[in-house]
């Protein structure tokens, strides 16, 4: 099975392509029809052409076809895929539902579309997706409206749930980042977690990998990828509460016992989040900063009150805030004279012009692993930049930035910030978390060899 084929195809064919704006193969037709390369309209009904494309009666009546969009009712996507595998595609995407979430004879078809697909070697993508994105090769084949607009960033969202993995894609470009590729598995007939992580681990524009997992078959499995993978992974997994029953009748998927998954990630050093939210901002974090070189945090204030929030969240979700030393504390004295707290949290009372100074001092203690900023704008100063551009990598240290401020005065500043290489957050407690899973992550990675689990760590669906 190729996925190069599924996830980087030369050539697109839309099975069930349709003039009719309201179904399923007008839309995947519209964001198909992005793609530099050739889109062929598949549909026997179909006259003269759909966005400029001219109609073809069978997928068979073209050649070299790599990557089949399959619109058409599940009962005849069995018939379509057979017609697929005769013309040599090698990968489809199924958006129909009514598979194995809809019961006894929806798991009979599944097995019916997955026989089909290993005689052929056809890499499947669902069914039961609303598709996938990869807007840096504007590949957006995805029934959604607003795909188009998703820019390319360096996070790749892997999704049991298309509607998750658009929230999240859509989430990533309001707040001005992106993604290297978005996926709604859904079923995961024949590519799930474990085919979908390898595959972009070795994408040359992912820099970290976040998973929405409702269950698996096999979490086992699932959890070896995620170890064995190069690119950070980050994940959440939901089903705290008794959700079984209903993620079932969506994905097919047993939740299995959610502890147990937690464990299992943490054992296979995966940070977890409770958040779809707290999902993008680990990944952003992870993509854009130097892995920790441990869990130790240091947090550098303007303001008292959130820098409180923060430091109880950070503490909540297990990292650690040392004291710096005394040759730091020493140095941020020198700095600011007077300073209204210089321990850890370093609280300068309000945004100054040696601010930035002092967060080169907190980056440089040899006590910190991370540091977390948090000032609110003001135009009159602006941010840090200069003092921030590269300092991650000339301390090997971690720097995220929160702050809030009116949009129209600060835009040109968090651009700024993020052109340096620095991430920005908006609410302290976002900011908090992301900086715990970079600790956490280093704390779970160590030496970057993760052991071998406990066998009373196995989690089996």
């Amino acid at each position: 099975m190729n996925l190069q084929r599924l996830f980087d195809p030369g050539s697109v064919a839309v099975v069930g392509a349709s003039t009719n704006e309201d179904k399923i193969g007008h839309e995947a037709m519209a964001s198909a029809v992005r793609f530099d390369g050739p889109v062929y309209p598949v549909n026997p009904s179909g006259e003269g052409t759909l966005f400029g494309e001219p109609f073809v009666d069978s997928v068979t009546d073209v050649d070299g076809v790599d990557l089949a969009l399959v619109c058409v009712p599940a009962p005849v996507v069995p018939d379509v895929l057979a017609e697929c595998g005769e013309a040599g595609v090698g990968g489809a995407v199924i958006y129909a539902g009514g598979f194995a979430e809809a019961g006894e004879e929806g798991e009979e078809l599944q097995r019916a579309v997955v026989d089909v697909a290993d005689e052929h070697g056809i890499a499947l993508l669902g069914p039961n997706t609303s598709g996938y994105l990869v807007p840096g090769d504007e590949l957006r084949f995805s029934f959604a409206s607003g795909v188009e607009d998703v820019p390319a960033g360096d996070v790749a969202v892997l999704a049991q749930s298309g509607g998750v993995a658009h929230d999240l894609a859509f989430r990533s470009t309001r707040e001005g980042y992106g993604v290297s590729a978005m996926v709604g598995l859904g079923n995961r007939a024949n590519v799930g977690f474990e085919e979908a992580i390898a595959y972009f681990d070795g994408h040359a524009d992912t820099d970290a990998i976040v998973l929405h997992v409702e269950g698996t078959d096999d979490a086992r499995s699932l959890l070896e990828t995620c170890r064995d993978a190069e690119t950070p992974v980050a994940a959440y997994k939901v089903g705290q509460s008794d959700v079984g029953e209903f993620a079932e009748s969506h994905t097919g998927a047993l939740t299995g016992d959610h502890d147990l998954y937690l464990a299992g990630f943490e054992q296979y050093g995966v940070p977890t989040v409770d958040s779809t939210a707290a999902l993008l901002d680990a990944g952003v974090a992870l993509a854009h900063e130097p892995e920790p070189s441990g869990g130790n945090v240091g947090v550098v204030t303007a303001q008292a009150g959130p820098g409180i929030i923060i430091a109880d969240r950070l503490q909540r979700a297990g990292a650690a805030l040392p004291e710096l030393g005394a040759e730091t504390r020493e140095r941020i004295d020198g700095i600011l004279p007077g300073i209204t707290f210089s321990g850890n949290p370093v609280d300068t009372g309000r945004p100054m012009p040696e601010f930035g100074e002092v967060v080169e001092a907190v980056a440089t203690d040899d006590a910190i692993d991370v540091v977390l900023v948090y000032e609110l704008f003001e135009e009159a100063l602006g941010f840090p930049v200069e003092a921030l551009d590269g300092l991650h990598e000339t301390a090997d240290t971690p720097v995220l930035f929160v702050s809030e401020g009116p949009p129209e005065a600060m835009d040109d500043q968090v651009d700024a910030l993020r052109e340096a290489g620095v991430p920005v957050y908006f609410q302290p407690e976002r900011g908090a978390e992301a900086a715990a899973t970079l600790a956490r992550y280093a704390s779970l990675r160590g030496d970057g060899v993760v052991p071998e689990p406990a066998a009373d760590g196995e989690v089996n669906g």
